[in-house]
């Protein structure tokens, strides 16, 4: 244990008024069963559970256009948010029930619901996901993914995404801006956008700098400098940071590792994930990390130095871990 963070190898769950830390030993789990059977469970409860809640998100959300009035706006998003907590807490049990894992967590003391964050982590799995919703649930207010525009048309989850306001961006490869040259910024506009609603209540913005999913072929089609990242994108990130200016004061520093080697949804679903460690660490966000990423160039490199620089260290950090296990 270190002076500033708290370890976690229990499962906390909490429910309006009240937190309640269950142990792995105090319900019964059922991860004795074949593991094809655990993952045709797991997917008709998580099913029936997300189409449950994103019903009543739809039905708060259609209030909220219907009444387009500032402090039923404030006062409908904070539902949407609670609603969707009781989705997370609901798939958090379904884990407990279905699989023994074993949590290594490492996270500040000193992270709160009345702050904003930014929080950056690599991504390897669609569980990445599911890690982050678990860790962070009360601990910083309700994460909010930047998301691929083709992303909501995913059944049910793309209009549980839209009600949740999770901003859509659309990305254009560089032959398609060379010539549309007039779509040039149109994505960082989106994330203007939505910057200035999450101004209203404190929330999480979540970052992944790679943009996608690590695999050895991205690895080797980028020509990755790192060993175990993708490149990560900065444009979006300054974007962020000079978008939200004084609201925004830290970033949430993640790094998600899977000794056993990071698994697909499904195979995570049959019970082949029987290990996840998390380390989280906080940034202070400086003056010199906020600026015009477009138009200033010498503002621009410095900021991809730091960030390259921020992930060589993620990048030892797994490599490290690698050697470890």
């Amino acid at each position: 244990m270190e002076n500033n963070t708290i370890s976690v190898k229990t499962f906390y769950f909490f429910f309006p008024g009240n937190a309640v830390i269950l142990n792995k030993g105090e319900i019964k789990m059922l991860s004795f069963l074949p593991g094809i059977l655990r993952g045709i469970i797991s997917i008709t409860i998580f099913s029936l559970n997300t189409v449950f809640w994103v019903s009543l998100l739809l039905i708060v959300s259609l209030f909220r256009i219907i009444i387009p009035l500032k402090f039923w706006y404030r006062l409908t998003s904070k539902f949407c948010i609670f609603l969707a907590d009781r989705w997370i807490i609901c798939n958090n049990l379904g884990l407990l029930l279905l699989y023994k894992i074993e949590w290594n967590i490492k996270v500040p003391t000193e992270l709160s619901m009345n702050e904003w964050y930014l929080v950056l982590s690599n991504h390897q799995t669609w569980v990445d996901i599911i890690v982050l919703q678990k860790i962070f649930l009360h601990r910083i207010p309700f994460l909010k993914f930047f998301l691929k525009k083709e992303l909501i048309w995913v059944p049910v989850l793309g209009l549980a995404w839209w009600a949740l306001e999770f901003p859509f961006m659309k990305r254009y490869t560089r032959e398609f801006l060379e010539k549309n040259p007039h779509l040039r910024g149109k994505d960082l506009e989106v994330t203007r956008k939505a910057c200035e609603k999450y101004k209203a209540i404190p929330i999480s913005i979540m970052n992944f700098p790679e943009g996608t999913r690590f695999t050895e072929r991205k690895h080797s089609r980028q020509q990755s400098p790192f060993k175990k990242l993708l490149r990560p994108r900065a444009g979006g990130i300054a974007f962020v940071l000079d978008s939200m200016d004084t609201m925004l004061h830290k970033i949430v520093d993640v790094t998600i590792y899977y000794p056993e080697g990071a698994k697909t949804f499904w195979e995570f679903l049959c019970g082949k994930t029987t290990k996840i460690v998390v380390k989280a660490d906080i940034i202070e966000i400086t003056d010199n990390m906020r600026g015009d990423y477009i138009n200033d160039t010498k503002f621009s490199k410095n900021f991809q130095k730091w960030l390259n620089d921020f992930w060589k260290q993620k990048d030892k950090m797994l490599i490290n871990k690698m050697k470890n296990k």
